[in-house]
């Protein structure tokens, strides 16, 4: 079995791995007041308490260069996981990591994978790479093996706010400025192209999740993985993967808490959705 290592950046809100060498490279929420750095140590209920009553500007910033290369370390193969390009320098940082790192040691592997994502559809990718090392297979089977995987793989979120995704310039601000107004919710998917891109409005959550469910089923969802992170809406997650295992009793549906990065741009109640079609 080849020795690899996974390194994600904290958009996948993974902290742990088991069964697999892993680590997980934060990045930053920046405020004019303070630094959040999404690690082990960040209290994110706190963060967003603060964020809650912050009037300020703030932003997001992705790991650097030498933040990746610390966590080669010394594999014989590494697998770089990252948030969307579109939306980040993270995917560009790695890259760069990853050449001066095999030039510097030669022999070694190394990819880096663009999700075009983030949150639940970057830990399925992370999830489906520990799986393919644990089979035994080469390191060109398991690239193959992971974009073949990445296709089949999506991303819908319902947010009752999109205030910090507009001011950071990921989505329209007129859209946001209809969020959080009568009880609407926004139903929106990772685009092919990584951006976010929203396909339906709903008012009250029980319509929300409707709407999320139905996309599920359009896009071609038979019982895959599905993985639930929810910001502080652990009911609506629940109700969510009752309404799943219902269906699809033997569907491994997981529910995780947002972090950082992805508690920053879902707010208070959203709702992030990856899953297998």
């Amino acid at each position: 079995m080849l020795n690899c290592k996974i390194i994600c950046d904290s958009s996948s809100d993974l902290l742990t791995l088991s069964g697999a060498n892993f680590s997980c490279v934060p990045l930053k929420i920046i405020t004019n007041e303070r630094e959040y750095t999404d690690d082990c140590l960040l209290d994110v209920d706190g963060m967003i308490d603060d964020l809650q009553s912050y009037k300020g500007a703030s932003q997001s910033s992705c790991p650097n260069t030498e933040d990746w290369k610390l966590a080669f370390e010394a594999y014989d193969c590494v697998f770089c996981v990252t948030l969307t390009s579109n939306l980040s320098g993270s995917y560009n940082a790695a890259q760069i990591a990853l050449s001066e790192y095999l030039q510097e040691h030669p022999g070694r592997k190394g990819y880096v994978i663009d999700t075009l994502s983030a949150g639940p559809e970057v830990a399925l990718v992370v999830e489906k790479l520990r799986d393919l090392i644990l089979q035994g297979l080469c390191f060109d089977e398991i690239v193959e093996k992971i974009q073949t995987y990445m296709a089949s793989t999506h991303l819908l979120f319902s947010l009752e706010s999109l205030w910090n995704l507009a001011n950071n310039g990921r989505v329209n601000m007129a859209v946001a400025k209809l969020t959080g107004l009568l009880g609407i919710r926004v139903i929106g998917k990772a685009s092919d192209e990584g951006t976010l891109a929203v396909i339906s409005k709903a008012k009250g959550e029980k319509k929300a999740l409707k709407e999320v469910i139905k996309n599920m089923l359009l896009t071609g969802y038979q019982g895959g993985k599905v993985r639930i992170h929810h910001c502080r809406n652990l009911a609506a997650a629940e109700t969510l993967q009752n309404a799943i295992l219902k269906e699809y009793p033997h569907a491994s549906v997981i529910i995780e808490k947002t972090r950082g990065l992805c508690s920053f741009y879902a707010e208070n109640g959203g709702l992030l959705i990856g899953y297998e079609a």
